[in-house]
């Protein structure tokens, strides 16, 4: 007697021991019951995850001599006939070699006759995407409107190559790929059943090339079972099936991250000296970074990523101090060059020179020293000297009126006047001061700027754009020089209340604080102009501005003037 393969020896014969597609065998198990299965049924999805058993068992549960039911009896006549291929009412098809319009048309004219001795004449056309349109079109009226006594079972990996009026005939069930923890449990349940002594290591590793697909994961161990003698060990499968040491995929990434080009190197070349696949190594790497990116984010690590606990651990202990950005950049680059080693006739040099490219990018800034850095540029262009001055006339009760500009001027005679108050020590704190003390009121405004620069920012910020218009007894006036979005700002109640209460620590009293828009004359236009071309080109001269986009790998839209 020849051989059976695991795969045939172990195939379910009911729905019930259909592995990882309970959402098929329930909702075809609840339309067998209630007598409301569709006339023609398409099954879609990965190869090896229960297409064809699942037609076979549909099938036997149309046929069997206690049916329909949903649990066919696997011991009549009809159920015995279809488990074994020779039933003469199923009739399995392939779609690659039977895509004709002349052999559709032979189908079209058998369907007439009833079944020799089952309820039902059933055609399962496997790859059915493989028929021709003029095949297709041939089935068009026949599966439209079968006899009573015909059902079609459609499969296939390829469902968008199938023409919209025939899936429109069809009722549809996507079969999902096979989670690799419920594959590792139906190997080491076969491998009970057959006294096979194995590494459970092993079967992790079978169950991740198997690629979601129980045919292909069976296939696997059909052939380590039949090149193995005794217990088979982790390198056994290793040699065989010539998969590539999950230790060599650590040590290449080690090197990545720890930038040592060189170790990188000796272990590539390591891999290629034993014969391994440059291609397969590539797009196992890819998938290593994409699983420590995942890791790094920390979410729902269990479900996206289908390795051993120990495995994690490692690749945990790997990211440990490596930031996010940094390995997103990583995977980003390595994602780019895919396509060039994919297509390379000499894949590992492309593979060098794709990972030279890497050493040669700086580690990306974290989010949060990016931000840092970001707010100290802000707060540099906040200092930037205010090259507008605007004259003012004079008012009762003032102690003297002068033309002042908002940002403190940083001249010598200034600096002395400040540091020769007793209240310009290096401290920000405010004790009452009448504005009598300062020669001018500019000593008075420069001293409340800096205190407001120094606990609001963001104020001050929106400040840059203003001029002390008037300095009285109880009265402050702000002139601002900008659009309206600047004076909304000022104005905000917070804002307000903030400027109010650094007056009152200052002056030691209440202070009116009066906003108002400042009027641009016509002829200040091209001055304007003129100052704002100077801030662009400082802003994007400025190395921090050039460094975000190089990070970001990004350009420069456009600089607003505020």
């Amino acid at each position: 007697m020849s051989y059976l393969v695991l795969a045939r020896k172990y195939r379910p014969q009911t729905f019930e021991r259909v592995i990882g597609q309970e959402h098929v065998t329930r909702t075809l198990g609840n339309a067998i019951a209630l007598d409301r299965v569709a006339h023609a049924v398409l099954f879609s999805g990965p190869r090896g995850t229960g297409k064809t058993t699942v037609a076979r068992i549909l099938a036997k549960a149309l046929n069997c001599v206690k049916g329909p039911a949903p649990v066919p009896c696997n011991v009549c006549r009809s159920c015995n006939e279809i488990a074994s291929g020779n039933a003469v009412d199923v009739f399995e098809i392939d779609g690659a070699s039977n895509n004709s319009v002349e052999q559709v048309r032979e189908l079209r004219e058998n369907v007439k006759y009833m079944p020799a001795h089952s309820p039902y004449k059933i055609y399962i056309i496997d790859e059915v995407h493989m028929l021709s349109i003029a095949a297709f079109n041939a089935l068009l009226k026949t599966l439209e409107e079968p006899p009573a006594h015909i059902q079609f079972i459609f499969a296939t990996t390829e469902p968008h190559k199938i023409p919209i009026t025939i899936l429109s005939r069809c009722q549809r069930h996507d079969f999902k790929r096979i989670p690799l923890e419920l594959i590792k449990r139906q190997m080491e349940s076969i491998c009970e059943k057959e006294e096979i002594d194995i590494d459970r290591q092993c079967l992790w590793l079978m169950a991740r090339e198997a690629g979601g697909s129980m045919r292909d994961a069976l296939s696997l161990l059909d052939q380590v079972m039949t090149c193995a003698k005794g217990r088979i060990t982790y390198e056994d499968v290793l040699e065989i099936l010539g998969i590539i040491d999950r230790k060599f995929i650590f040590d290449i990434s080690n090197a990545v991250l720890s930038g040592e080009v060189a170790e990188f190197l000796d272990c590539l070349d390591t891999v290629y000296d034993r014969g391994h696949d440059m291609k397969k190594l590539y797009a196992d790497l890819l998938e290593h970074f994409r699983n420590l990116l995942v890791i790094k984010i920390g979410k729902n690590v269990g479900k996206l990523i289908g390795f051993p606990s120990h495995e994690i651990e490692l690749m945990l202990d790997q990211v440990k101090e490596i930031s996010a950005a940094y390995l997103n950049q990583i995977f980003d680059l390595l994602f780019k060059e895919e396509t060039t080693i994919k297509f390379s006739s000499n894949p590992k040099m492309a593979l060098e020179l794709a990972f030279i490219r890497l050493f040669q990018v700086k580690p990306a800034l974290p989010i949060d020293l990016l931000v840092n850095k970001l707010d100290q540029l802000r707060q540099e262009i906040a200092g930037l000297p205010q090259k507008d001055t605007f004259a003012t006339g004079t008012d009762e009760g003032s102690a003297e009126n002068t033309a002042v500009s908002m940002r403190p001027e940083n001249n010598q005679e200034q600096s002395e006047a400040d540091s020769s108050h007793p209240r310009n020590t290096g401290s920000t704190a405010s004790s009452p001061t009448s504005i009598a003390a300062y020669e001018n009121p500019q000593q008075a405004w420069n001293r409340i700027y800096k205190i407001i620069s120094e606990r609001n920012p963001s104020l001050a910020a929106n400040l840059t754009k203003a001029s002390l218009k008037r300095l009285t007894g109880r009265r402050l006036e702000i002139e601002v020089n900008g659009n309206g979005f600047n004076v909304n700002m000022i104005k905000r109640e917070k804002n307000l209340d903030a400027i109010k209460t650094v007056c009152r620590e200052f002056f030691g009293k209440d202070m009116e604080i009066v906003i108002s828009a400042k009027e641009i004359p016509a002829n200040a236009d091209q001055k304007k102009k003129s100052n704002d071309i100077d801030l662009k080109n400082e802003a994007l001269s400025h190395p921090l501005v050039a460094e975000a986009v190089e990070i970001f790998n990004g350009q420069i839209v456009d600089v607003k003037i505020r």
